[in-house]
């Protein structure tokens, strides 16, 4: 598989790439395995060089974040398919195969993921991308496997190859000529919630996504920021919003984000009550950046290259945020019993 090229964007994360790229390079056939490294200052370029002379290195001059940092590699980079890989993801015999495979069989198809199961815990999901990516009318996203913290335990569920809204960005497998097409991953996201932004827009032209029960991989997470960072707090509420503006029919989209917005307000609230200030502030903060913003926000939405749909059949018109806090249902067969 000559024609799959494997990036991996590196950040001050020798112990990742000490810990996980031996199993890529074991499991990767003859695929090109390449470390774009965000402007590190650690020894992670001096580390590759002596231990892995095989992988390829991109030196990017400073870190520009996971959207800009991969952006700039791939431009280097030419392939007819990309595979964009977590630093902390531990790859499994053939897991190559099933993916690129599926994107022979059928030009329609633009992208995919594996199955993502959690490297500390490996008989569950892991919350990044768990058995493919979903999205409710108002943005928020969601996994198979996946609900909010709720991960469940693989049992075979979820094992077949099904059509999703998004895959993950933790690996995703996708041809580099949509992927420039598009303009790649939003950079102003900086990081979180780009590769939904990237297959909504995928969508948008009309192309599917898969998920590929087939290939299974597994992920450490929390590598870059942890869960309870109220930095991450901040760029996933602002990049959650800016994700609607971005996509949403015209016709759905003023009530669209004022709905998403008053719900950000509710959990703002239980974030103070919880006894989390800065996340609260920083679901405040990232209203204060939409707004300030807005003009830019809607010049990109006006320069979509995929002009936003009115719908797709993979976004939910339930209320995931409804279905799982109210109705209590915690997993994704429970909400979606009709669905595979």
């Amino acid at each position: 598989m000559k024609d799959i090229a494997i990036v991996i964007l590196n950040w001050n994360g020798k112990k990742h790439l000490e810990e996980f790229l031996p199993s890529v390079i074991k499991h990767s056939e003859d695929a090109r395995i390449i470390v774009a490294d965000n402007g590190s200052t650690d020894d992670s370029i001096h580390f590759l060089t002596n231990s892995f002379p095989s992988v390829e290195i991109i030196k990017l001059s400073e870190n520009f974040g996971f959207c800009g940092g991969y952006n700039r590699a791939l431009q280097q980079v030419d392939s007819k398919y990309y595979v964009i890989l977590n630093s902390d993801v531990e790859v499994t015999q053939n897991w190559l195969s099933p993916l690129h495979q599926l994107l022979e069989n059928n030009q329609n198809n633009a992208a995919c993921q594996p199955k993502i199961k959690a490297y500390e815990n490996k008989e569950y999901f892991e919350h990044a991308g768990a058995a493919g990516g979903f999205i409710d009318y108002l943005g928020y996203p969601f996994c198979r496997g996946r609900i909010f913290e709720e991960v469940e335990k693989d049992t075979g569920q979820y094992n077949e190859t099904i059509p999703i809204f998004w895959a993950t960005g933790a690996c995703l497998f996708i041809r580099s000529e949509i992927f420039h097409e598009l303009g790649g991953f939003e950079e102003d996201f900086f990081a979180h919630m780009e590769e939904i932004d990237l297959c909504w827009r995928i969508k948008n032209t009309g192309k599917e996504i898969y998920y590929v029960g087939a290939s299974e991989v597994f992920h450490l997470g929390g590598g870059t920021l942890h869960k309870s960072n109220p930095h991450k707090t901040f760029l996933n509420y602002r990049n959650g919003l800016v994700l609607l503006i971005k996509n949403t029919h015209s016709s759905k989209l003023i009530s669209t984000v004022f709905f998403r917005m008053v719900l950000d307000g509710i959990s703002a609230v239980f974030f103070l009550l919880k006894g989390f200030p800065k996340d609260s502030w920083a679901v405040f903060m990232s209203h204060m950046n939409l707004y300030r913003y807005l003009k830019k926000w809607s010049s990109k939405r006006k320069n979509n290259t995929a002009k936003p749909q009115e719908t797709h059949p993979e976004i939910s018109q339930k209320s995931i945020v409804f279905q799982h806090f109210l109705s209590e249902k915690r997993i994704f067969k429970d909400i979606f019993e009709s669905k595979k």
